[in-house]
């Protein structure tokens, strides 16, 4: 038989024969997942059946529910059943907000047949099948919350025919919401410019904007939130605005880094209208979703990309998976796009505040940080010029202009052989420089490609002068030896130097969409692959007593180096600017 949806990873991994079992039934097309263990795809209600795709007629299925209102802790129960002649084998039950991806109450059933599931870390949200037996009706009661932000829902079900054939997302009709608590606004009575905040930052609220001090009812461009707390702050009114395509979020962090950070999101949902979500942020990945619970007060506002959320919580704020008692936290604020199913994606613009913030204490002034310190710019600029500059120019020189003033120098060295030690020494007095500044301003290895490939640049160019210190004379006849291993460790630094560069300016770049560091990088890579080339052309040419281009009694070498030179600094220069900008 088929099975509609996958099972749960903890499942699968239970013991090596469920482990075989499901290698087995994963040759040729996945038919065997039947446990209706998808609490994964809570958010999309999608079955992962391969290329398979939802249809787009209307269901053969029904969701009915015994009361058209409700009020805070009633009981309602849900039908699902098949029109005459249909039967399904899966099935997925939730309930939403009108309008909205946000589930609410939860369920409880007695049917053997079916099962319930945690969505968002909060149980019993949802309700599947056991097996991919035929059935052609299923009866599970909801039950309402008793308190928090309630209004107008809907019943949203999920159908699976067999493994190719099944409908996502039918609805039922719409259970008025007629209890005593306050009704969440709907998109049809959101009201425009909540945010009045300026007038009372520093009075009655905790204020952080980027641009500092920004007025948001005046600026469009300005990312702004506002927290005032209760005395003993059990309760909290917090106000975000921002620019952006999907969504803002603030966040309440014990560092400056993202993860382990308690956050609200105020985005588009998948029908385009404005949702508040309460989430916990554990670093890059996607936040995971917490329950709304003691979210109250919901107002929004959306005018063109301008996205205004205010609302009032009383949950406790949690950092490092565990509600803390402090009051002092630093401030984010992200903003960026979000899927059509409502889901946010990685931020394109992120905010932190340079100090802690205490939440009780709004006299105090909380500025932006430098999302990259000084000294980690000047460590990106230093490796810059010396691997993009005055290495490049060291190395030109001791690979083509040997013979440009022959016998002409200092100390009985030849000019070209002091320009070539004084570039690459300055090089690498640079790139140490480099090493030192970012380590003694990281103190612990941060991982990933960047600081292996810097550490084994640094390591490969004090290793390159010690090896020229020991090498033996041009006439010695294991000179040759030396020829290859300088000219290998040479290589080797420089396809290392330009990896890091890249590597590094994606760090640079991490959150910004158009990533033209990385593009001017690019270009400057292939400028100097054509200079040399020319280089070399001529270098082949010279060899047969010929030359690839004249200019009087100026060489072509040197005359492509000065090219090279020119060419060279407006990449240099535009690199630099963007790392002083970021």
């Amino acid at each position: 038989m088929t099975s509609p949806f996958p099972p749960s990873r903890n499942e699968v991994c239970k013991s090596p024969q469920m482990f075989l079992y499901v290698l087995l039934c994963c040759v040729g097309v996945v038919h065997c997942y039947g446990n209706g263990r998808v609490s994964e795809v809570c958010g999309s209600m999608t079955p992962n059946h391969g290329s398979n795709s939802a249809q787009s007629s209307t269901a053969p299925f029904n969701i009915t529910a015994d009361k058209t209102t409700f009020k805070e802790g009633d009981q309602i129960t849900v039908l699902l059943n098949s029109q005459s002649g249909y039967q399904f084998e899966g099935f997925m039950l939730q309930a939403r907000r009108v309008g909205s991806t946000t589930l609410i109450g939860t369920f409880t059933v007695t049917d053997s047949s079916v099962q319930l599931l945690s969505c968002d870390g909060v149980a019993n949200r949802a309700v599947s099948h056991t097996s991919d037996s035929k059935k052609s009706s299923i009866q599970a009661k909801w039950t309402a919350p008793t308190s928090g932000q309630l209004g107008d829902i809907e019943f949203r079900a999920t159908f699976a025919k067999g493994f190719s054939t099944f409908w996502v997302g039918v609805k039922s009709s719409t259970v008025a919401y007629n209890g005593t608590g306050t009704s969440s606004a709907t998109p049809n009575t959101q009201t425009v410019s909540l945010v009045s905040s300026n007038p009372d930052c520093g009075k009655t609220k905790v204020c952080f904007s980027q641009p500092s001090n920004c007025d948001p009812t005046a600026n469009t461009g300005c990312y702004f939130m506002a927290v005032q707390t209760s005395s003993n702050q059990s309760e909290m009114r917090i106000e975000m605005f921002g620019q952006a395509s999907g969504y803002v979020s603030i966040g309440f962090s014990d560092d400056q880094e993202m993860g382990n950070d308690d956050i609200y999101i105020c985005g588009k949902d998948s029908s385009g209208n404005l949702q508040v979500q309460h989430a916990f942020s554990t670093g890059k990945t996607a936040p995971t979703i917490l329950s709304l619970v003691n979210v109250t007060n919901i107002n929004t506002a959306l005018t063109n990309r301008n996205i205004n959320c205010s609302f009032t919580s009383r949950n406790a704020i949690s950092t490092g998976s565990r509600a803390s008692s402090t009051s002092e936290y630093y401030l984010m604020i992200a903003a960026g796009s979000a899927s059509s199913q409502g889901n946010i994606q990685i931020h394109t613009s992120k905010y932190v505040s340079s100090t802690k913030a205490n939440l009780q204490d709004p006299s105090q002034v909380i500025t932006g940080a430098e999302e990259f310190p000084v000294i980690v710019k000047a460590h990106g600029c230093l490796m810059l010029i010396s691997w993009m500059t005055t290495g490049s120019i060291g190395m030109l020189i001791a690979r083509y202009l040997k013979g440009v003033a022959k016998d002409h120098g200092c100390c009985g060295k030849d000019f070209w052989f002091m320009a070539h030690v004084s570039l690459m020494a300055l090089s690498v007095t640079a790139t140490a420089i480099a090493f030192i500044l970012v380590f003694s301003y990281a103190r612990d290895w941060s991982g990933g490609a960047h600081p292996v490939l810097g550490c084994l640049v640094m390591i490969l160019s004090l290793i390159q002068p010690i090896v020229a210190a020991f090498r033996c004379e041009p006439q010695h006849e294991r000179r040759f030896v030396f020829n290859w291993a300088h000219s290998f460790i040479a290589l080797a630094i420089k396809g290392l130097a330009v990896a890091a560069i890249f590597t590094g300016l994606a760090l640079f770049e991490e959150y910004k969409e158009d990533g033209w560091m990385l593009k001017v990088m690019g270009g400057f890579v292939t400028w100097e692959a054509l200079m040399y080339i020319l280089q070399d052309l001529n270098l082949r040419a010279k060899k047969k007593d010929s030359e690839i281009c004249s200019f009087r009694s100026t060489g072509p070498e040197t005359v492509l180096l000065v090219l090279f030179i020119l060419g060279n600094l407006p990449f240099l220069i535009a690199l630099l600017v963007g790392i002083g900008r970021s």
